[in-house]
């Protein structure tokens, strides 16, 4: 359809996935409200992969985008992190919630 889903190559969790749009858009800070609907369909992609894979508790994950400039990627992916207890010292630092660099 209009979304994909892999592992990241480089996971910072036991579960780590992107969630990507077939169309391109640069990054999150391209996003409008016209992209709301779209932004709730990654979400909930990536909360059926990780049932998919055998992690159903929805209250330890982490979902958010990397805030330009710190992007390594120029096209919207979602990171989908799961369990969010068990992110290491970097990946804490790494997917800090709301943080310069990465947004929920």
């Amino acid at each position: 359809e209009d979304l994909v889903c892999f592992r990241d190559i480089k996971p910072g969790a036991p579960h780590h996935y992107l969630v990507v749009p077939v169309e391109h858009l640069g990054n999150c800070k391209t996003l409008k409200t016209e992209h709301i609907p779209l932004v709730r369909r990654m979400m909930e992609v990536g909360k059926a992969v990780l049932q998919t894979n055998n992690f159903s508790d929805l209250s330890d994950i982490r979902m958010g985008f990397h805030w330009p400039p710190f992007c390594s990627v120029s096209h919207l992916h979602l990171h989908v992190l799961a369990p969010a207890s068990q992110l290491g010292f970097l990946s804490r630092l790494y997917y800090r919630i709301n943080s310069y660099w990465f947004i929920t």
